[in-house]
């Protein structure tokens, strides 16, 4: 049986999709793939799902029982070793939820992120103190130092990827709230923290615009959601929604169109870029 990972890479969720299409295509059932594996059926729908890693000599018996060109097949094998590879937030899982493992996966993979952000600023854009004062208010006393100092240390590790020579686009709403929301005793945290902001509206790939309170409620109200795109056409879009003890991915195309269509209500409702800035500007001088 294939060795449970941790969390999938994006790679194994692209490969597992087009492991999933290759037998369809070759008109088998689950079954009669694991037959010819001689494993459980099970083994084959977690490779599909990427609940598991691509075990090579199954990826190879599979590619040729779907009538694969050998061409081809010796390709999606380099893929399916490479897709294997660990990714750097390994080094993190100490302190890294399984959930969220494949979130950071897909934010390294995507070419736009777009998110709603209710409650504080978004992650990717935190300074080191203001992401620390998130992490303390979140523990309620019971981690330890040096544990949250593991998760602010993971967050600016995240960051990396905007500082690529070809970053994602990074588009967030943000409610006015989180600028009104003390995170720290200290005024300092909250004012380097707005100049932080304030410098990546300028760049351009980074779209950030408030929510302010004059315009009303808005159908994103419910709970942050984050929605990815990425550049390979086998990898649909995907949405990931958290709550207290876990999270979801959403892929199917209804859920998706849903999410999207509210993030593009709430784009045009929220306050432009350019005023965005401006918003910014006059909380930064009242501080």
């Amino acid at each position: 049986m294939s060795e449970r990972r941790a969390a999938p890479t994006v790679g194994q969720v692209v490969l597992g999709k087009r492991l999933q299409e290759l037998r369809e295509a070759a008109g088998l059932g689950r079954d009669e793939a694991a037959r010819v594996l001689r494993v459980a059926s099970a083994t084959v729908r977690r490779m599909e799902m990427a609940e598991v890693a691509l075990k090579i000599p199954y990826v190879q018996v599979l590619l040729t029982t779907y009538g694969v060109p050998d061409e081809e097949a010796e390709a999606f094998v380099r893929l399916a070793e490479e897709a294997n590879q660990p990714g750097w937030w390994q080094r993190f899982h100490d302190v890294l939820p399984d959930w969220f493992s494949l979130y950071v996966s897909l934010e390294g993979a995507a070419r736009i992120i777009r998110s709603y952000e209710p409650h504080f600023l978004p992650g990717l854009l935190q300074t080191e103190p203001y992401a620390r004062a998130v992490m303390e208010a979140g523990t309620i006393g019971q981690m330890d130092p040096a544990l949250v100092e593991r998760h602010v240390s993971l967050r600016m590790e995240r960051q990396r990827l905007l500082e690529r020579d070809d970053p994602p686009h990074l588009w967030v709403i943000t409610d006015e709230t989180a600028l009104l929301r003390p995170v720290s005793g200290r005024a300092e945290v909250m004012r380097d923290q707005l100049d932080k902001l304030l410098e990546y509206a300028e760049r351009d790939r980074i779209t950030l615009q408030i929510a302010e309170f004059a315009d009303g409620p808005h159908p994103g109200t419910y709970a942050p959601f984050t929605l990815f795109r990425f550049a390979e056409p086998e990898l649909p879009d995907m949405v990931f929604t958290e709550y207290l003890t876990g999270a979801l991915y959403l892929d199917s195309r209804k859920e998706v169109s849903t999410h999207l269509e509210v993030l593009d209500h709430m784009t045009a409702q929220a306050a432009s870029a350019q005023r965005t800035r401006k918003i910014l500007r006059v909380y930064r001088e009242n501080l």
